[in-house]
């Protein structure tokens, strides 16, 4: 094993982990914050769609841990989650709805810039290392 599918390993992990806490927490603990990021043009019932992103953030991440055939094609899904998540972080930002510790304007801006980190780390971690 290289040192790059080791880090591409826990960085792998870490988004799995990541995904299973924040579905769980969808669904349990943190559905009210989670609210606050639905678009509000959303024809969708708010909690019906924190409950479902809940519900794949928890397959996701739990299909990223579990499988070492199908990796690349769920690191891409992965990533288009995060694409289609993208609306409700700018929801919250222009909308200036706090959660999750997000309470100025300027904490909502700088977390939108953390998206396309996470399509990278998706798409990266989970793609063969080069040779």
């Amino acid at each position: 094993m290289t040192s790059s599918s080791t880090a591409r390993d826990v960085v792998r992990y870490g988004l799995a982990g990541g995904m299973v806490f924040a579905g769980l927490s969808h669904l349990f603990w943190g559905r009210e914050t989670f609210r606050a990021q639905v678009p509000s043009w959303t024809p969708l019932d708010e909690d019906g769609v924190v409950m479902a992103s809940g519900g794949v953030e928890i397959t996701l991440g739990t299909l990223l841990a579990a499988s070492s055939r199908d990796r690349a094609r769920f690191g891409r899904l992965l990533a288009l989650f995060f694409v289609a998540v993208f609306p409700g972080n700018v929801a919250q930002y222009t909308n200036k709805r706090d959660g999750f510790g997000l309470d100025t304007d300027r904490k909502r801006l700088i977390r939108l810039f953390f998206q396309p980190v996470l399509i990278g780390l998706a798409l990266w971690s989970t793609s063969p290392p080069r040779r």
